[in-house]
């Protein structure tokens, strides 16, 4: 009978605290003898992928935040995404003269923004305005890029190098 009001009594404790003692509780209780404990479930926190002088660099040079790489369509498109702080910083990376590139040194290749007939390139290349995201996708046929591949973008003079892909 103890036991019962202990187990509710930590469940609501957990509950409160935000429920991650009940849930690594559980999972360490809940593993059959032989098998590893079951990690607590993933959150959707995500950690800043440049802290320190990175993102220092790309806030006060290119005026931007946020750059992620991620898989799109089954891996046959990689997608580059940024969040705009001074428009005026980041006017280069919209730039329609500037071509835009994806380089996997480990796959040996070389990726570019596909232009379509009806649609035109993969790109935005409006100009930048503060507090706006903007993206392009780079063709990825044949999937050489691979998730958890590290990447480097190229535009104009912009270089971002060793960007892991989501």
């Amino acid at each position: 009978m103890k036991s019962g009001v202990l187990s509710k009594a930590m469940l609501l404790a957990g509950l409160f605290t935000g429920g991650i003692p009940v849930t690594q509780m559980r999972a360490q209780s809940a593993a059959p003898a032989g098998k590893p404990p079951v990690a607590a479930a993933r959150t959707r926190y995500q950690a800043d992928h440049f802290a320190g002088r990175a993102g220092t660099y790309y806030r006060m040079v290119w005026g931007i935040e946020g750059l992620s790489v991620k898989w799109a369509e089954s891996g046959e498109m990689i997608r580059f995404s940024y969040h705009v702080l001074d428009a005026d910083k980041a006017q280069g990376l919209n730039d329609k003269k500037n071509e835009p590139s994806l380089i996997d040194p480990q796959a040996g290749v070389s990726l570019v923004v596909p232009a379509l007939e009806q649609v035109g390139q993969l790109r935005q290349s409006a100009t930048p305005k503060a507090g706006v995201s903007y993206w392009m996708a780079f063709s990825n046929s044949g999937r050489r890029v691979k998730r958890g591949d590290r990447v480097n973008v190229v535009i104009g003079q912009f270089h971002a190098n060793g960007l892991v892909v989501e």
